[in-house]
């Protein structure tokens, strides 16, 4: 079998594969605006200009609910980081290049201060001012 116009044909398939990945785009879109995603004021509004998008969901039951959509929609992954207070999105790239050549621990400490994950604040504890006093530490 031989295709007689290879060019007529190669331009058919290169429109279809924009089709597709508009209506990929309208599926993360849609996904984006079921979770509250776009009305954030942190989220990055050029997110469908991103090769694969990262979503970071603070709790296992979260991404329970929304991991269904993974399969349906191309282009996103799921991560899930127990010190994040909500869910946030990445490049997925950046997630790459942060985590490449890292183990599974310096990963985890990482993401205590990035990828959604927040600085814990100090207590205010007043035992050790207490302590110094009594000392004269």
């Amino acid at each position: 079998m031989s295709i007689a116009d290879k060019d007529r044909m190669q331009r058919v398939l290169m429109e279809i594969d924009n089709k597709i990945n508009s209506l990929n785009n309208q599926k993360i879109t849609a996904l984006f605006d079921a979770m509250g995603l776009r009305d954030r004021e942190d989220i990055p509004k050029d997110f469908l200009d991103w090769e694969s998008i990262l979503i970071v969901v603070p709790s296992r039951n979260i991404l329970n609910e929304i991991k269904n959509f993974k399969n349906s929609i191309s282009g996103i992954s799921f991560v899930v980081n127990p010190h994040a207070q909500q869910i946030h999105i990445y490049d997925f790239n950046e997630w790459k290049n942060s985590t490449r050549n890292k183990t599974q621990f310096q990963i985890r400490e990482m993401m205590k201060t990035n990828f959604g994950g927040t600085q814990k604040k100090s207590e205010d504890r007043d035992w050790v001012k207490l302590l110094n006093k009594n000392y004269g530490i």
